[in-house]
């Protein structure tokens, strides 16, 4: 009889290529995810693996039973919100990912409606980077998450997981207010911009007006990092980077001082009303989905969580939908 747990580390291994990131990731020594494999090999009674110098990888075999194994975790989460359900009243803890912006303009109202609703509920809420949640919510550290995804930068499918839209945002050039020297005001800058806008005209022009200007960024290997990068790259230059900076309310304070420029997200922008910085809307959107592993989509804690989260949306943003 084939170990589910073993099944499970067969998976992380298909998606992460060494022994040693799945120990890391799921908090074993890699001498025990090797003695685990290799009692899983004798369960099937065929090779799963090969070795290719530091990386292992799987057999036709094991291969093949990857695809079985997403199968029965998707059924157990099943079984699992059947079982919730079954039980009537929701208890327990709920652990949460989302990503700063969605932090604060958002989950902290869902929290408040969640808990009128359901007391017994205890939602944890884990500051998490996008990158990061499909190995957090496969290794059970995370229930749910909010993930988004940019025009530049696609969110990839990731096995195992499943997805829900929640809202788009649009997505801003911030420039100091009396410009950068040399460089001309971007067409169909905003001003002090309170309300979303109409896009500019020609995304590319807005952004190699800004060719020579020093740029600021998140920090690399964010999503937000690679979006500045292709958006640039697409408008035909890539950005002299001068700060890189993951806090948008902080990348705006040193756009106001002068220091650069950047692309931010509607939600970003902390303070609209601040007359040091010009904003000028772009055509890209950023898109932000609920995440949670496949088969969990009628577990109630999880269901009641999406919908609190739903409510909470703002206006401005609920009619921009986002894609699963």
């Amino acid at each position: 009889m084939l170990d589910v747990r073993r099944l499970r580390l067969l998976r992380e291994l298909a998606r992460r290529g060494t022994i040693a990131a799945v120990a890391e990731a799921l908090s074993f020594s890699p001498s025990a995810v090797s003695q685990q494999l290799g009692v899983l090999e004798r369960e099937a009674g065929l090779p799963l693996l090969e070795r290719t110098g530091r990386r292992v990888r799987l057999t036709p075999a094991g291969q093949n039973l990857v695809r079985h194994a997403e199968a029965v975790l998707e059924r157990l989460e099943q079984a699992d919100a059947d079982l919730a359900e079954a039980r009537g009243g929701l208890a327990g803890a709920l652990r949460i990912g989302a990503f700063p912006t969605a932090s604060r303009a958002i989950v902290p109202a869902a929290l408040v409606a969640l808990a009128r609703r359901h007391p017994g509920l205890e939602p944890m809420v884990c500051e998490t980077d996008p990158a990061a949640v499909a190995h957090a919510l496969r290794a059970g550290d995370l229930d749910v998450a909010l993930v988004h995804a940019y025009d530049f930068v696609p969110a990839e499918r990731e096995p195992g997981l499943t997805t829900e839209p929640l809202y788009g945002e649009a997505m801003y050039l911030a420039e100091p207010a009396g410009g950068t020297p040399g460089t001309p005001a971007a067409p169909g800058a905003l001003g002090a911009a309170g309300a979303p806008g109409t896009p500019a005209p020609d995304q590319d022009a807005v952004l190699r007006a800004h060719a020579g200007s020093p740029w600021i960024t998140a920090t690399p290997g964010t999503l937000c990092h690679a979006m500045t990068l292709r958006a640039c790259q697409a408008a035909g230059f890539t950005p002299r980077v001068r700060h890189q900076v993951d806090e948008f309310a902080t990348v705006l304070a040193l756009v106001a001082a002068g220091q650069g420029v950047a692309v931010v997200p509607q939600l970003g922008v902390t303070d609209p009303a601040d007359p040091s910085v010009r904003l000028t809307r772009l055509v890209m959107q950023r898109r932000t989905n609920l995440a949670f592993r496949s088969g969990a989509a009628t577990h109630p804690a999880v269901a009641a969580f999406g919908a609190a989260l739903r409510a909470a949306v703002p206006p401005d943003l609920a009619g921009s939908r986002a894609e699963a």
